[in-house]
C-alpha cells in the first residue's frame, strides 16, 4: 500500500493524563449525512489504548510547509508534544496544531477492530479552515516512503 498515494494527517486528543497524537495516511471522508470520516490505527501502536478510551479528537489535514509534523508525530510518543509553542488546547481540551490549513473535532461514533487495526468512525462536530496564504498551501501527500506535494497536470 505505500505504493498508493495519500494525503497526511495527524490525529490528536486528550487522553486525560496529557496529550497524544499520531501520523495517519488511512484518513477518509464516509458521509455527508451525518458528517462522518474514518482512518485505521495499528494495534500495536503507542496510542491505541488512550484512542480507546477517547470520546473526541482531532484531525487535522496537513499542508506541505507541515512536513517537520508529520516526522514529529511518527516519532516516539515522549517527543511529539515536547515543543509547546505548537500547539495549544481547544476550550473542549483536544490538543490542536498551529497552522493547521484545514482540521476537523470530531466524537468518537465507532470503533470496529479489523484484522490488526482498529478502524475509527468519528462524528464531525467542527470545521476549521484556515483563510490566509498557508492555508492555501498544497496539502502533504505521502506515496512510496516520501513526501510530496501534488503538482497541476496540464490540460
Amino acid at each position: 500500500m505505500r505504493r498508493y498515494p495519500a494525503g497526511v494527517t495527524i490525529v490528536t486528543l486528550d487522553s486525560g493524563a496529557g496529550p497524544v497524537g499520531f501520523t495517519a495516511t488511512s484518513f477518509a471522508s464516509l458521509s455527508l449525512d451525518p458528517p462522518l470520516i474514518s482512518f485505521n490505527i495499528a494495534q500495536t501502536s503507542s496510542s491505541i489504548a488512550a484512542l480507546l478510551a477517547a470520546d473526541s479528537l482531532v484531525i487535522h489535514l496537513l499542508g506541505e510547509h507541515q512536513q517537520h509534523l508529520a516526522h514529529r508525530f511518527s516519532r516516539s510518543a515522549d517527543q511529539r508534544f515536547s515543543d509547546e509553542s505548537l500547539w495549544k488546547r481547544l476550550d473542549t481540551g483536544e490538543p490542536v496544531l498551529h497552522g493547521t490549513p484545514i482540521w476537523l473535532r470530531t466524537t468518537v461514533h465507532q470503533l470496529i477492530p479489523i484484522g490488526d487495526h482498529t478502524l475509527v468512525i468519528g462524528l464531525v462536530t467542527r470545521v476549521h479552515d484556515e483563510d490566509d496564504a498557508e492555508a492555501a498551501a498544497a496539502p502533504l501527500l505521502y506515496h512510496d516512503g516520501r513526501y510530496y506535494r501534488p503538482t497541476p497536470l496540464g490540460e
